[in-house]
């Protein structure tokens, strides 16, 4: 049988030990090397502005690109899931900017029309604004 076939029939043999109780935990595997700048370049942000977003700090940010330091496994957790879905991870760091995001992106787009003169010139035509009557020019 293919590697692929067996390390699936190894993975779902794995899932059955632990939900029968025979194994206790799951271990997960992480890169011991992980490319930050890729991650960052890719969701097109600057240093400073993917460590704002995802809860780092500058200085690691800088440290990890320059190959001064490596993240720790928990960071290196963290960059994996964001590197494959980044929009879960900006969901669950900020819900009320996705909430409100979500809503834009439901909402039906509204077409702007723009009034010009009888005889399609250039000008735009001027229009009585309420009950004051108070008249305006339209915007461009």
């Amino acid at each position: 049988m293919s590697a692929m076939f067996d390390d699936m029939m190894t993975g779902l043999d794995e899932v059955e030990a632990f939900l029968a109780g025979e194994k206790a935990g799951y271990k997960v595997s992480l890169p011991a090397e992980i490319d930050v700048k890729s991650i960052r370049q890719r969701l097109d942000m600057t240093q400073a502005r993917f460590a704002e977003v995802f809860g780092f700090s500058l200085d690691a940010v800088k440290h990890w690109e320059g190959g001064r330091r490596t993240p720790e496994a928990a960071a290196r957790a963290f960059l994996k899931v964001i590197a494959k879905n980044p929009g879960a991870v900006l969901t669950a760091l900020h819900p009320a900017t996705a909430a409100r995001k979500r809503l834009q992106a439901t909402r039906a787009p509204t077409k702007r029309s723009r009034r010009t003169s009888p005889g399609g010139g250039k000008h735009p035509v001027r229009v009585r604004n309420g009950a004051r009557g108070r008249v305006t020019a339209q915007a461009k």
